[in-house]
């Protein structure tokens, strides 16, 4: 990928995620990088497809970062711990916003989002619970398909701005809550043994 667009995807994706997106127009956009828009709609050809191509570099992202934890990790339950510091690193303080333009203005890269939480995400929760349950540390009578599907729909109601008002609740405080309650209610007795032994969990 060429690198001035490369740095253009990342910088823009640094002020929609802390301002919004429609609020944020392509002037608005050029003044905040110091760059010229004529710059900007040389690499695209309008906000959709610079939208569309920061999501699509961060489901890029997500997913290299999510094999590499599933990779480096002791056990399904230090991989999943990784994978949450990792979103809560990168999405702890974006603003709620955000998920609300991509639903309502930006249908195509909602789309990429969408199918990225029910095909890739929830595949890995469903090897995430049968490597906890092989590995000993998860409950064994688990409905593997049930809780990789209650974990994803998890993830779509904290990014509905209806059921988490924002600032009243933060992302980072309701997908902390939510990772621990996951956590604690798919891990046995070893499981929860490991939890309260490792010293990674205080950080979720």
């Amino acid at each position: 990928m060429d690198e001035k667009r490369l740095e253009i995807i990342e910088r823009a994706s640094a002020v929609y995620m802390k301002f919004g997106i429609k609020s944020v127009t392509m002037d608005d956009l050029s003044r905040e990088l110091g760059v010229s828009k004529k710059t900007i709609y040389k690499y695209f050809s309008d906000k959709n497809d610079l939208v569309k191509s920061i999501i699509e570099m961060k489901v890029e992202m997500d997913t290299a970062i999510c094999i590499n934890c599933s990779q480096q990790s002791e056990n399904a339950i230090e991989e999943l711990i990784s994978v949450s510091k990792f979103v809560l690193e990168h999405f702890g303080n974006i603003n709620p916003t955000v998920f609300y333009d991509l639903q309502k203005h930006y249908k195509d890269a909602w789309k990429i989002l969408e199918d990225h939480k029910w095909h890739f995400v929830l595949n890995m929760i469903k090897t995430n619970i049968e490597r906890g349950i092989k590995e000993g540390v998860y409950r064994d009578d688990l409905h593997v398909s049930v809780i990789a599907r209650l974990y994803v729909a998890s993830i779509e109601n904290i990014m509905n701005s209806e059921i988490f008002p924002w600032p009243e609740f933060k992302f980072q405080e309701v997908f902390s809550e939510m990772i621990r309650l996951h956590l604690n209610g798919i891990a046995n007795e070893a499981g929860i043994k490991y939890l309260k032994q490792t010293k990674n969990n205080e950080q979720i």
